[in-house]
């Protein structure tokens, strides 16, 4: 670290000239980048897939994945829709109002009573017009299906349009870019930054977010170049990019202006020492940092869903262009400007009197800090343990209004409530008898199969459950229903529902081999900076109960519905969109792992120093110290990250309020309970243990160039 500093330092001009560029060149082109994200979630060779895929490619691009609108009627007391004037009168709306190309059931069509109410008053009809790509598939048709039935009335009752796509509020328009939230979360920095150094430094970490976000848009341009990637990239990379570029840059110049007091500012020399001095301590935690959260976000790399995979390698740069930019502009800049930036110069203490007495009472009282603090974590994750992976129930979906309205109508009457998302069988058999099967599994509410909805010998029908496909009862009847079909030859089971079965086990079927693998790789990188065994497996111990304990905050929020609508104007969905936890653990163990390894590397630290002192019990010092000295700035960290979570949370997408949700939740709680009480507490009861690193280990895990280190024997082994 040290040779790349002076390196760096030596370099000047070629270092800002080549970041200038970059970020020049990302910034020119980000807008063009957001164009070419894709808002398709595909799952190759996945049996529901190429269920749509067929259906999509046979019926001119309707249904599938994409459920259908919902048009309905509920006619007064003593009329019935079955009767022959308003039964022309529906038939000849349903036909105006399917737009060309596009295919529509409804039971004058049929014949099924399936979509006609059992006292008659009350009729719904199923509209697949032509879906284009994107947030809004049916927004080239929609506006022309509204209007066909404007004002139409049947028995003077008006005619409403509902469904799963007006619900979720993708009826319309695109997804806004994130330059709003974004600016809003680097004011919220701004203020933190402000408060923590009170001089001009404070612009320093925004300046080089500044210069990570457009480059590292940049190389998500190239990535789009060989693989389709979601647009919820841009989100992350403006937002997260922010809170973790501003928290490396502040460990950095923090440690800067520690290694800077009593220097001479116009001592070149001087200067340049405190910057290597500081790149060789905190330079080598944010090395490490971001290699905790590239080995995290490999998890999604791995998986074989393409959208994931996609949030995968855009996550991978957001923290290493964000170390590179630490470790390498950062030092030009407090080089050159650094001195100048933090006026006034005053002497400034490097431990916090706050975070000295905490860490002297949870030292005081390991078992006690321990104990609390850890039933207090264990009562937040608890409630994961119920959550339930889904698309959110329909009826959550709505926000009052005429949509919301019909379609609580529509269930009232008794047509189940997985008709909004159908599952969509497409046989080459007997479409009669394979109907028929379909229709006796337990748990469906009704099917669909017009004459019209077939094409070379191929028919489509419509199944949809009693249920909603998102709560248990309708899971159970979707996979009876997928079973049915699937064992009929010739028959392929898609739709939404179908799919995301697919797509659970897609996600979360080699979830085991996957959380393994980042645990070990997570494991080695920080015992060959900590030289421990027991520290990592804590940290990862910790890491995984955090990270539960966020999925319990979200099924709290979201999923039972305790603040959603105070928070965020929104109903409980019932269920948790089943690509977030995989994802909120991919960025969330990583994002958390970068405070411990804050406060360890610098625990470890004062532990070197005390040892070479001479003291034999350097443990509970050590975590004195490292505490004091790292409680305010991981504070401070965790508060930024926090606010660009917020921000992310204001995006009018409600996957992406539940995703920025857990991170949020998981940052506050991992920066409090974990590391301001939990960790300390129980490094003061490893004692010196925690520095336990047998020799045979080390010389698997280091080379001959690492640092000199102590290893304890046995014998030693004694609570500090």
């Amino acid at each position: 670290m040290e040779t790349l500093t002076r390196w760096v330092l030596s370099h000047r001009l070629v270092v800002v000239l080549v970041w200038v560029a970059l970020a020049v060149a990302g910034g020119a082109t980000a807008g063009s980048t957001i164009d070419k994200l894709s808002y398709e979630s595909r799952l190759p060779d996945k049996p529901a897939q190429m269920a749509n895929d067929a259906i999509n490619e046979r019926f001119a691009g309707t249904g599938g994945r994409t459920a259908p609108l919902l048009m309905t009627v509920t006619v007064p007391q003593g009329t019935r829709l079955d009767e022959a004037p308003h039964r022309r009168q529906w038939e000849e709306l349903v036909r105006r109002a399917t737009p060309q190309g596009g295919r529509s059931a409804s039971y004058t069509g049929t014949g099924d009573r399936s979509l006609l109410s059992a006292d008659g008053r009350t009729t719904v009809a199923l509209l697949y017009p032509p879906a284009v790509p994107g947030q809004a598939p049916y927004a080239e048709s929609l506006p022309a299906v509204k209007k066909a039935i404007e004002n139409a009335r049947i028995a003077g009752a008006p005619v409403e349009l509902t469904g799963q796509p007006l619900l979720s509020g993708r009826d319309s328009g695109a997804a806004r870019s994130p330059i709003i939230e974004t600016l809003v979360g680097a004011v919220g920095a701004l203020v933190v930054l402000i408060l923590v150094f009170t001089s001009g430094l404070a612009i320093v970490p925004p300046l080089m977010a500044a210069v990570a976000i457009p480059t590292t848009f940049l190389l998500v341009r190239l990535i789009t170049a060989v693989t389709d990637v979601s647009f919820i990239v841009q989100y992350l990379v403006a937002l997260i990019g922010l809170g973790i570029a501003i928290d490396y840059a502040l460990l950095v110049v923090t440690r800067w202006r520690e290694e800077q007091q009593g220097l001479d500012a116009a001592d070149a020399e001087q200067r340049k020492a405190a910057i290597v001095r500081a790149a060789a301590s905190a330079g080598r935690a944010v090395a490490l940092s971001g290699a905790t959260v590239a080995i995290s976000l490999a998890a999604l790399v791995v998986l074989p869903v393409p959208f994931l995979r996609s949030v995968g390698f855009a996550g991978l740069l957001i923290p290493l262009v964000s170390v590179a930019v630490a470790l390498t502009l950062l030092p030009v800049l407090l080089f050159s400007w650094g001195p100048g930036l933090d006026r006034p110069r005053r002497s400034r203490r490097p431990d916090s009197p706050l975070w000295t007495r905490v860490a002297r009472a949870t030292t005081g009282r390991p078992i006690i800090s321990a104990l609390v603090s850890g039933a207090l974590l264990i009562a937040l994750a608890a409630p994961a343990l119920t959550i339930r992976l889904g698309l959110p129930d329909t009826e959550t979906l709505g926000h009052g209004g005429r949509p919301a309205a019909a379609f609580a109508q529509i269930v009232k009457a008794g047509f189940g409530e997985g008709i909004a998302r159908p599952i969509e069988v497409l046989t080459q058999g007997d479409p009669a008898a394979t109907r028929e099967r379909l229709r006796k599994v337990d748990g469906v509410a009704g099917t669909a199969a017009p004459a019209g909805w077939s094409n070379g010998g191929s028919r489509v029908i419509d199944v949809w459950t009693v249920r909603d496909p998102a709560d248990d009862a309708g899971r159970d009847a979707v996979s009876a229903v997928v079973d049915t079909a699937r064992s009929q030859p010739g028959t392929l089971a898609g739709g939404g529902p179908a799919l995301d079965a697919d797509f659970v086990d897609a996600v979360y079927g080699s979830l085991p081999a996957i959380l393994g693998l980042v645990a070990l790789l997570t494991f080695v990188a920080l015992a060959r900076t900590l030289r421990s065994v027991l520290l990592p497996l804590k940290a990862l111990i910790l890491n995984a109960l955090s990270t539960a304990a966020a999925y319990g905050a979200v099924v709290l929020i979201w999923q039972r519905g305790y603040g959603s609508e105070a928070l965020f104007g929104t109903p409980a969905t019932g269920a948790v969109t089943i690509w977030v936890p995989m994802a909120v653990f991919a960025f969330l163990f990583g994002l958390s792992m970068d405070y411990e390894v804050f406060i360890l590397h610098r625990i470890r630290e004062a532990h070197v120093d005390l040892t070479r002192q001479g003291l034999r019990r350097t443990t509970v010092p050590a975590v004195i110290t490292g505490i004091s000295r790292t409680g305010r700035l991981v504070t401070s960290a965790a508060l930024i990250l926090f606010l660009a979570f917020t921000a992310l949370s204001t995006i009018p997408v409600t996957d992406v309020k539940i995703f920025a949700t857990a991170l949020a939740a998981g940052i506050v709680i991992d920066a409090t309970i974990v590391r301001g009480l939990l960790t300390p507490a129980l490094v003061a009861l490893l004692g010196r243990y925690s520095w336990w690193f047998p020799r045979p280990l080390a010389r698997v895990l280091m080379s001959s160039a690492d640092e000199p280190h102590e290893i304890p024997a046995p014998r030693e082994m004694i609570r500090s």
